[in-house]
Parts: C-alpha cells; sequence; structure tokens
C-alpha cells in the first residue's frame, strides 16, 4: 500500500536559536531529518512532503533531497502567513498559524494513508514500524492513531519543553492537552498553554510529540477546525496558534474521530536548547556504534 510521510518543517527554531531542521547532528553532516526519513523508507513509505516556508526550498534542495531523490519521492508545500481564510483579516504577524495550517497546506499533495512528523524530532525505527503497520492493516474513516512517549524520554535537562500531554480511555486517547511541562521542586507541573489549571503529570505520563498516523479524510476535519478558528476577534488571532492536538480533542470530545494510543516503545531525540545538540550527537553516535543506523545514510 502507498503511504507518505509528511514532514512539518517551517518552524524557526526559537528556543534553539536557529533552523534545527538542518543542524548537522553526526560527523557526516546529517540531520535529524535524515534518520527519520531513513527509517520511514525502511518501513515501506514511498514519498514525503515537505512542509516549509518557501524561502527554505532551495535550502531543502541542495541538502536533504541531493541526498534522497534517488530513494523516495520528494514534494514540498508552502505554508504562508498571508493564507487565511478571511479576506478582510488585516495579517500582522510573521510567525506561522500553527500545526492545523501546516498540515492543510500538504492536503494537495496527499491521497494516500500518510504519517506526519516534526523534522527536528528523531523518532526512532520502531515508532515508523509501528505507524506503518498501523496504516496498512486500518481503513475504518476518521480512524487514526497517535504514537505516544513517556514523557521522562522526552524531557530536556536544559529548561521547560511543549508536549501534548495524553489522557486515556482504555486503549484510546481521551483528550490531548497542550502544555509547557517543567519540574517545580520535585514536581513535574504541566502548564495548558489555553491557560487551564496547571497540572501534575509523572514521568511515565504518556505524551504526544506530533507523529500521528492518519487516512486523508483528516482534511475535512482540519478544514472544519480552521474556519471555526477564525471566528475568533481579531486581536486574539494575531497571537494565537491552530494547533493539531486541539482540532483533534475537540473532534474527539464531539465523537467524530476515534485515536487509537500506541506506545512508540522507542527512544526519542530533540533539540529543544542548543545544549541539547550534544546529546543528540553522543547518542546518534552510540546507536552507529551497535548498528542501528549505517555511517552514511545514504550511500
Amino acid at each position: 500500500m502507498e503511504k507518505t510521510l509528511v514532514v512539518m518543517a517551517a518552524g524557526v527554531g526559537s528556543r534553539f536559536g536557529g533552523l534545527k531542521q538542518i543542524v548537522p547532528v553526526d560527523s557526516e553532516e546529517q540531520f535529524i531529518i535524515d534518520y527519520s526519513i531513513f527509517d520511514a523508507i525502511k518501513k515501506g513509505f514511498t514519498k514525503v512532503v515537505f512542509i516549509i516556508k518557501e524561502e527554505y526550498l532551495k535550502l531543502f534542495k541542495d541538502s536533504i533531497e541531493m541526498r534522497i531523490a534517488d530513494k523516495i519521492k520528494v514534494e514540498y508545500a508552502f505554508q504562508r502567513v498571508e493564507d487565511v481564510p478571511l479576506t478582510n483579516f488585516k495579517i500582522m504577524r510573521e510567525k506561522p498559524w500553527g500545526t492545523v495550517q501546516a498540515l492543510l497546506c500538504a492536503k494537495n499533495y496527499v491521497k494516500e494513508p500518510f504519517i506526519v512528523i516534526n523534522a527536528d524530532d528523531f523518532y526512532g525505527e520502531k515508532a515508523f514500524q509501528k505507524a506503518s503497520e498501523f496504516l496498512d492493516n486500518n481503513r475504518t474513516p476518521y480512524y487514526y492513531a497517535c504514537l505516544s512517549y513517556q514523557f521522562g524520554v522526552t524531557q530536556s535537562s536544559y529548561g521547560s519543553v511543549k508536549r501534548g500531554v495524553l489522557e486515556l480511555s482504555g486503549e484510546f486517547v481521551h483528550s490531548i492537552i497542550e502544555s509547557k511541562i517543567d519540574w517545580d521542586k520535585d514536581k513535574l507541573i504541566a502548564t495548558p498553554l489555553n491557560g487551564e489549571t496547571p497540572f501534575d503529570i509523572q514521568k511515565e505520563t504518556p505524551v504526544s510529540m506530533n507523529l500521528f498516523a492518519f487516512q486523508p479524510d483528516v482534511f475535512s476535519i482540519l478544514e472544519d477546525y480552521w474556519l471555526s478558528f477564525f471566528k475568533q476577534d481579531q486581536e486574539t488571532l494575531l497571537t494565537r496558534e491552530a494547533l493539531l492536538p486541539e482540532c483533534l480533542m475537540e473532534n474527539i470530545k464531539k465523537d467524530k474521530i476515534k485515536i487509537l494510543n500506541l506506545p512508540s516503545e522507542s527512544i526519542w531525540l530533540g533539540m529543544t536548547y542548543q545544549s541539547d545538540l550534544e546529546i543528540v550527537k553522543t547518542k546518534l553516535q552510540n546507536l552507529k556504534k551497535h548498528n542501528k543506523y549505517p555511517k552514511h545514510l545514504w550511500r
């Protein structure tokens, strides 16, 4: 079955201090996204769609695409701040509108089952395997999967992080609360980005890292949410983002969709802060030493 990898890569990495999607993470000048694409190809994905800012196009073509073009079909979707559903809206922001808009940018390029990931997260081969198997075996409309991680696997040693905290009902996701998570003495406190009351979590609490397995029918759900998002007042719209987890949670509550929780059973690596980079490099080097990845991914 044809399957597509959709990569959200339009972010600017404000806390990291630069475009971390194309920061080398090994001595071979490869990026984290190289490892994700390598794992996806092994698990049967035949196309990758990069969601980027248009000004990044040459950069991606001259680096990532040049390495992978003979291994997998490559396409690009552009996320633009000016692409909004209101003709009378005065655009006064530079920051992208969020992950709902990002994924909608890929609609015209994705007609088959797909997974979506962040460009700057390393998810591990096992996660891609489980996502691929879910897509191969699932034909039910509006039935998706979230590849989750225990929070402790995803925390940074250098400061707070943003994660989608999962509340489960049996095997299924009951809610996803986008939160800023940090230590307060000996407690982990999740502060919801929507302004709701902070709450405690444990290292074992499952969180979403924006690795979802979808059917193409998810685009109708995203479009409805995107249109309703712009019913807010313009002052609110200048700063708020339309976030994929919030869209999914709203539709779970309306019983429009079901999301299976699939524990990834994999390591995760990421770079929220510059100081995280050396940790990522060391762990990837260890994976190569144990023959989990070749030294040069694309030779």
